[in-house]
């Protein structure tokens, strides 16, 4: 649990709209007493005793909160004492009790039904020859996890039917809260290279505004739009009563003019729009003469201020979609809005050819909110180190962690074009990424926070040849140093002190500063990490928080960029080796 505990679906297509706290934190590691302690241990008695009849289990229950905060371990017996009381008393109420209190208390806890996985991706209606799709991103920001949805559905599709994927950067000038970052157009192809992404052509929108003023002009002479000049209060007032404002009745050639006033700068920011001219009894009031340009007076980082008069999101697409020559829109259901809007100025312009719209629910990952411009804040504030940051959630930070882009695909692709939204834990990537990576990840000890511990009546034994991967004796062996001091963790020391433990594929001790040699046979007792001399080495947790402790000397062989698997307690990609190591945790 390393993500926020607020729950928020990601935008999967077009611009993300949804505010964010790209800094995760795990609640539950901010326990300020025994109370906490507690009411968490209830709440997992009732999940567990929902799950199995009415019945909880004391053990299951002291597993999963030493599970949730190893710093327990140190507590083991009064945890379970504690434990055994709540378990004992949950166990006395009905299951329908138990049930109504976990809905109440931790909604969280209980199981859902899971999300249908689809075997593959339906096929598309109305292809008849190769397909051309479009990538739309809004150079805010690098793609994060709730963009890739978009990218690999038209991507896939591209690729299944052949055809053309073009990268068109939606970079019109938006609101004040939403601008462009110049680093971001690089950030977004760097993302789209790492996922394998095939883009055939791209386009800028900022390079493109003659050929929207030469279709404002169209629109306004057929007379389908208008140039209106009310404030935005008073608009907002009679769009709301369904009221046509007294410019929506000005003639074709006086509207084209004050259009071309617009271009020349006759007009300030703010005082005149252009306006479709849609049914203003639409039971949607914001369907009702939408806007289709304004003025904004900001600089662009591409064209600076050669432009002034900017299209809004679905003229500049009904525009590009016909002229592009687009055959298929995938996007999130969330923008059907866009789909009436550039249907109806088609309809104006009697546009004939037009692709088709195909359309899929949201899907979020529970725990996480995702957003380009609290990304940029959160960077801005310092509380991230940048857009690899493994907080942030962007396909940098995925590749730095060690996230197979494939694993990304298959996460996608697995919820198919359904219209129903889903939600789930991040976990399910990571279960997608584990089938990649365990079957090439080599095997190293890591020990975090480490204690020394003096081995008495030791056997002699210099060192061991331990497999680099125990399903693949084809890589090969290390060496690794054994010897009369040993580090294990401090977790594991105050969790075991004084019981008898088998250091990992080694011997058995009776824990202490001064461990008693016992066998090495191996026993049904408690197995715990241990690294003997050994390297410095500092883990990057998914929280921003460091893991500082040592790695075996065999890291000196790893090579950077490798994923391996800390045995015990997890997958890294290694960042740097050689005297020291350091390296960022993917996933447990």
């Amino acid at each position: 649990m390393y993500e926020s505990t607020k729950s928020s679906s990601l935008r999967a297509g077009g611009r993300p709209r949804a505010r964010a706290r790209p800094v995760g934190v795990n609640r539950y590691l901010q326990w300020a007493g025994s109370a906490l302690v507690r009411d968490l241990a209830r709440k997992f008695a009732l999940q567990n005793a929902v799950q199995h009849d009415g019945k909880a289990d004391v053990k299951a229950v002291v597993g999963r909160l030493l599970a949730t905060d190893a710093s327990l371990r140190a507590k083991a017996a009064e945890v379970r004492a504690e434990v055994e009381k709540i378990v004992t008393a949950v166990n006395a109420l009905t299951a329908e009790a138990q049930r109504e209190e976990l809905e109440r208390t931790a909604p969280e806890l209980l199981e859902r039904k899971k999300p249908e996985v689809h075997a593959g991706l339906p096929d598309l209606s109305g292809v008849t020859g190769p397909v051309v799709m479009r990538l739309a991103p809004f150079p805010s920001g690098p793609l994060h996890i709730g963009n890739a949805r978009m990218v690999v559905l038209n991507d896939e599709y591209v690729r299944r039917y052949g055809g053309k994927l073009i990268l068109a950067y939606d970079d019109t000038i938006g609101s004040e809260e939403k601008f462009i970052l110049p680093e971001a157009y690089d950030q977004i192809r760097e993302g789209l290279d790492w996922l394998g992404v095939n883009v055939h052509e791209v386009v800028y929108k900022s390079d493109r505004l003659p050929l929207f003023y030469e279709w404002g002009e169209r629109i306004l002479a057929a007379g389908a739009a208008y140039v209106c000049e009310c404030p935005s209060d008073r608009l907002r007032g009679l769009r709301a009563k369904a009221e046509p404002c007294e410019h929506r009745g000005r003639d074709a050639a006086d509207s084209t003019e004050r259009f071309r006033a617009m271009l020349r700068g006759d007009y300030r920011e703010g005082q005149a729009i252009v306006r479709l001219k849609t049914d203003m009894a639409h039971a949607n009031p914001a369907f009702r003469d939408r806007v289709l340009f304004r003025i904004a007076e900001r600089e662009h980082p591409r064209v600076g201020r050669k432009y002034r008069v900017w299209p809004l999101l679905e003229f500049s697409w009904a525009v590009d979609d016909h002229v592009l020559g687009i055959t298929h829109v995938v996007r999130g259901k969330d923008l059907v809005m866009e789909d009436a809007m550039e249907t109806a100025i088609w309809d104006a312009l009697g546009v004939q050819r037009r692709p088709h719209f195909v359309h899929h629910g949201l899907l979020g990952l529970a725990d996480l909110e995702l957003s380009k411009t609290e990304l940029r804040k959160a960077m801005e504030r310092g509380e991230v180190t940048g857009i690899d940051d493994p907080r942030t959630w962007t396909l940098q930070s995925l590749a730095r962690r060690g996230i197979a882009p494939e694993a990304v695909r298959t996460f996608v692709k697995s919820f198919g074009l359904s219209l129903a939204d889903v939600t789930v834990p991040a976990e399910t990537l990571f279960a997608e990424n584990r089938k990649l990576i365990d079957r090439v990840a080599d095997r190293y000890f890591f020990v975090k926070d480490p204690v020394a511990v003096r081995l008495d009546r030791l056997p002699d034994t210099a060192s061991l040849h331990l497999s680099r991967h125990p399903d693949d004796p084809a890589r090969g062996q290390r060496e690794v140093p054994t010897g009369d001091t040993v580090h294990v963790s401090r977790v594991d020391f105050a969790a075991h002190r004084g019981e008898e433990v088998r250091l990992k594929d080694w011997c058995n001790v009776i824990l202490d500063e001064a461990a008693r040699f016992t066998s090495r046979e191996v026993k049904d007792v408690p197995k715990i990490q241990w690294v003997a001399g050994g390297l410095p080495a500092t883990v990057l947790m998914p929280d921003g928080t460091e893991a500082r402790g040592l790695g075996e000397m065999a890291l000196r062989d790893a090579r950077p960029g490798q994923v391996v698997q800390f045995e015990r307690f997890g997958f890294a990609r290694l960042e740097s080796v050689g005297d020291a190591v350091r390296a960022v945790l993917a996933h447990r």
